[in-house]
């Protein structure tokens, strides 16, 4: 069985595209998940994973983009495995049409853990909580992971503050938040790489295409900012990689890998960046 959940979208979610932002999306898969525990926990037990889990990883891969529309997004959202102490959601967030198809504009996948708030610690999964959440079951392989590779002496830093807004009922950082903050953290690298460029230049338009984190050590709020790292990783034909890192000096608390993509704005398709931008990944590469 799955669950559908039908997710309003706000006309501020959109980008300056006039497409919903790719940190966005994730705002709707947690609202999704959080429906879906609610509305068919078997038992108050399972009922209570809905804001008693914390996320471990999240994977999204991006698939069309999504504009503003006064129809709700659909969000199917089921289980693909079951473990002692985690679970992992997939999702797809699409609008279905009367000829029975669909356009799918994300799928996605979230590991979760059941969370001792009091304690700071994960716990496992009860048997109640298995039974409510096996219902959904349908299992599948997990992806294979991104390598992950050392931080270089060149990678580009940026100061994350932690606002007041960004934390959840627990105190934590709210886990689409990072989301954010690798977001910022990535534009503020690519000003570092292209800056002299795009003054005399047209930047590319560049795609989010898929986007994994990795949640190590809860982010609190406090007044001295965090550190964002963030290095080119890869750089492909019309595709380059970026890896970022969330820390707080030595203590690594985030990981994230983004793949994105350079579109050429009248096609929309997919096209290798101008060569002085390409230029400057692959020496950011080296």
């Amino acid at each position: 069985m799955r669950h559908v959940y039908e997710c309003p979208t706000r006309w501020g979610d959109m980008d300056l595209l006039g497409h919903v932002n790719n940190v966005v999306y994730v705002d709707y898969l947690q609202e999704a998940r959080v429906d879906m525990l609610r509305t068919h926990g078997r038992s108050r037990d399972a009922e209570e994973l809905a804001e008693g889990a914390v996320v471990v990883r999240n994977e999204v891969t991006y698939r069309a983009p999504l504009f503003f529309d006064f129809r709700p997004v659909l969000v199917e959202c089921w289980v693909t495995e079951l473990r002692a102490a985690t679970f992992t959601l997939a999702y797809e967030v699409f609008h279905g049409h009367e000829d029975g198809s669909r356009t799918v504009y994300l799928q996605a996948a979230t590991v979760l853990t059941p969370y001792v708030f009091a304690e700071e610690r994960p716990r496992r999964l009860t048997a109640e909580e298995r039974a409510g959440l096996a219902v959904y079951l349908e299992p599948a392989e997990a992806s294979p992971r991104v390598a992950v590779a050392a931080r270089p002496a060149g990678a580009g830093h940026y100061p994350v503050q932690v606002r007041f807004s960004d934390v959840d009922v627990y105190r934590h950082v709210n886990n689409v938040t990072y989301f954010e903050y690798f977001q910022e953290a990535r534009i503020h690298y690519f000003e570092q790489l292209w800056g002299e460029l795009r003054r005399t230049l047209e930047q590319p338009l560049l795609v989010v295409a898929r986007k994994e984190v990795d949640y190590r050590v809860p982010v609190l709020h406090r007044p001295a900012p965090y550190d964002a790292w963030s290095w080119i990783s890869r750089v492909g034909t019309t595709s380059f990689d970026v890896q970022s890192e969330l820390a707080d000096g030595d203590m690594l608390l985030a990981r994230a890998h983004t793949t994105i993509v350079v579109v050429d704005r009248e096609a929309q398709r997919p096209t290798p960046p101008p060569p002085p931008f390409r230029e400057a990944l692959v020496a950011a590469l080296a």
